[in-house]
């Protein structure tokens, strides 16, 4: 297998020295939780139990479970539609996060957000955003709040490689930099900008990272196939936001092996076959960490086919969880709009916000 999965160079970093046992069987397990709840989730949409879209995260899990690993709690996260690795990795439960797809009241959500629009501030996660870069200056916004209150922290802003083109993300870059945010925008290059490749969509030199250096920003490409890749890797742009206050853009090369959705029907017609097939078997992530622990003497195949039975129970639960909700009544069609409504704070008394109240 022509992969890192029997060897890593990045296996030694320093970020990667400190790991305990637990904490490396942890990242198989919530890789394996992330694939499980993608399957479940697949099987239910196509069932019709669920509406909207669905932007499945199936091959990207190191590039989740890498960047989260390195966050601390006074760390945000904000991300696009394709959320529901981070979710996962923040801290969500596969509950309240299969019962806002089937959109009922126990969601995340409260059922009324679906696939694109996971929110946890609780665990300081922001969403699951619809509009394609529109996380982007909220990212920076976060960012700036984290600076204003003195608090070494930074925000991790998610956008696939179709988003660097849109206006609002080079305008957030430019704030970025003139203000010094602590702002980590991470492009998940997974190839494709829906069904476009990337050579077709995005005018660029060497990498779409290398725009950064317009803004005078630091910057870094690298594989998103190994957690230990991606934590050695990312570790040094939260270390300049923590303690510089400095922006970066990371660009991570990964591989989604379903569509752009589930309603891409040419998935397999601008990639071909042997492409999917090739990604799936040799450089797979959670295989690759895998051959990680087992090489390690860390894992057996029994402790690993253990973790994997216990993720697709876990997701099975949830999807049985969901089911069982209660869609939200009628009455709460106009909540969580407005919060100045919802509170009827002195706003709430001045002007219209659709509805009077």
């Amino acid at each position: 297998m022509d992969t890192l999965a029997d060897s890593s160079v990045y296996a030694d970093a320093a970020i990667n020295q400190g790991l305990s046992k637990e904490q490396k069987i942890s990242f198989l397990r919530d890789l394996c939780r992330i694939r499980r709840f993608e399957q479940t989730s697949l099987k239910y949409y196509n069932l019709g139990k669920m509406g909207g879209f669905l932007h499945l995260y199936s091959g990207q899990e190191a590039v989740a479970v890498g960047t989260i690993s390195l966050l601390g709690e006074n760390d945000h996260v904000i991300t696009a539609y394709r959320d529901h690795g981070h979710a996962l990795c923040r801290g969500m439960k596969m509950d309240e996060c299969m019962a806002e797809m089937f959109g009922k009241a126990t969601g995340c959500s409260k059922g009324k957000g679906g696939s694109m629009h996971f929110f946890a501030p609780d665990k300081r996660f922001w969403g699951g955003h619809g509009i394609v870069g529109g996380q982007t200056p909220l990212g920076a916004g976060i960012a700036y709040a984290l600076k204003y209150k003195g608090l070494k922290a930074c925000c991790l802003c998610y956008l696939g490689d179709g988003a660097i083109n849109q206006g609002p993300f080079h305008e957030s870059l430019n704030l970025a930099a003139l203000f010094k945010l602590p702002v980590i925008y991470v492009i998940e290059n997974n190839g494709y900008s829906m069904g476009t490749s990337l050579k077709r969509s995005s005018a660029y030199r060497g990498s779409l990272a290398q725009r950064a250096e317009a803004y005078d920003m630091a910057w870094d490409v690298f594989q998103g196939e190994d957690v230990y890749e991606v934590r050695a890797r990312t570790q040094p742009a939260v270390e300049r936001a923590r303690e510089r206050s400095e922006p970066t853009i990371l660009e991570i090369r990964t591989y989604r092996y379903y569509g752009h959705s589930v309603a891409d029907a040419n998935a397999k017609k601008y990639r071909s076959p042997e492409e999917i097939e090739r990604y799936k078997t040799q450089h797979d992530p959670i295989q690759i960490w895998r051959r990680h622990l087992e090489a390690e003497g860390l894992i057996t195949e029994a402790d690993y086919e253990e973790i994997d039975r216990q993720a697709r129970e876990e997701a099975n639960h949830a999807a049985e969880f969901a089911e069982q909700s209660p869609f939200p009544s009628d009455s709460e069609i106009q909540k969580d709009v407005y919060y100045e409504v919802d509170h009827q704070t002195e706003a709430a008394r001045h002007g219209t916000y659709f509805f009077n109240t």
